[in-house]
């Protein structure tokens, strides 16, 4: 089978940063499904694995996010069969989805949108798990008609998890939604996905979320470049509030959050398929509830680039651009 792997961690302009490869097609076994991979995007994920992360074998098949069709299944799955069209965001301690045909538990899989093509469906499952389990497992938020009115700040909120955290806060939740962006467009990106306020993160926070009158604001869910806001999270939460984040911050002190009582929460969407927990599951079920929202129109792809074949060329321009980290939404390919 065709695949695009990498040999040795490095820069993606090195000539054999990412390379074609064929590799045996791999056999199936307990409760993997064998997925033949029609599209895929690239995530911050893949970039940092690639730069960083030595490889065990020849070689390392990189790709979380994945849309295609069941092929095989193993003696133990119970949720598909043959022919089945999916999506999921994979496990990253295994091969990945830059490959014509993928092992992927069933339990981290769900039935894929009808109403979206391959490729506008493949940018959505590791960010959509990710705003998910952000809201709903980490903070906790209510769903809407029930709790007290809160307000929610997304920092960095145009890339790929806020653009899906901006939609399922604004039709699930009853909050209201404070986007940062810093450019003409990401700005305009944003509010067309329906956050309530957008203001400035290159500018300090506080004077700007005090002019909007806001409800208390008792969640903070940040994105990236934590370590630099860090401080003024900390003055802009309400007293026992949640501060939430997926990034990998410089030193912070977390000292900073005795004084009110604040709540520290990380996020990794990997954990569930890396320990094997008991409610591993969940992953499907909540990617299935992410495709009815999609079909139901509550909430739409966050493709913006497409560029093309999955191949090793097309890939290293995805992640050159995805190393820029001016990217608004998701970079997707499609077929082989």
């Amino acid at each position: 089978m065709k695949a695009i792997a990498y040999r040795k961690p490095g820069p993606i302009d090195a000539p054999d940063s990412l390379v074609d490869l064929d590799l045996p097609r791999p056999e199936v076994a307990g409760r993997d499904l064998l997925v033949q991979v029609q599209a895929v995007s690239v995530n911050p994920v893949d970039t940092k694995v690639r730069s960083g992360a030595p490889v065990a074998g020849e070689a390392r098949v990189l790709g979380f996010d994945a849309v295609g069709v069941v092929r095989e299944v193993g003696p133990q799955v119970t949720l598909f069969k043959p022919g089945d069209e999916v999506w999921y965001a994979g496990a990253i301690d295994r091969p990945g989805s830059n490959a014509e045909f993928q092992l992927v538990d069933e339990r981290i899989v769900a039935r894929r949108p009808r109403t979206l093509s391959a490729a506008d469906a493949a940018a959505l499952p590791l960010t959509g798990i990710t705003a998910w389990e952000l809201l709903f497992d980490r903070l906790q938020v209510p769903l809407a008609g029930h709790g007290q009115p809160t307000a929610l700040l997304i920092v960095g909120a145009a890339g790929g998890v806020g653009s899906v955290l901006i939609q399922l806060a604004r039709q699930l939740t009853g909050l209201t939604v404070v986007a940062t962006a810093s450019r003409p467009e990401t700005r305009e990106w944003v509010t067309s996905l329906g956050a309530h306020h957008v203001i400035d993160h290159r500018q300090p926070m506080a004077p700007q979320l005090a002019a909007l009158s806001l409800p208390p604001l008792g969640y903070v869910i940040s994105l990236t470049q934590t370590d630099q806001h860090f401080e003024q999270l900390v003055e802009v939460l309400a007293p026992q509030g949640k501060l939430a984040l997926i990034d990998d911050p410089g030193p912070i002190d977390v000292r900073l959050l005795k004084r009110k009582s604040l709540s520290l929460h990380w996020e990794l969407m990997f954990t569930r398929s890396l320990y094997q927990t008991d409610d591993m599951q969940a992953q499907h079920d909540l990617l299935g509830e992410l495709a009815k929202l999609v079909d139901q129109g509550a909430v739409r792809s966050t493709a913006r680039v497409h560029l093309g074949k999955i191949n090793a060329a097309n890939l290293r321009e995805a992640h050159r651009l995805q190393e820029t980290g001016t990217a608004i939404g998701k970079i997707v390919l499609e077929g082989f």
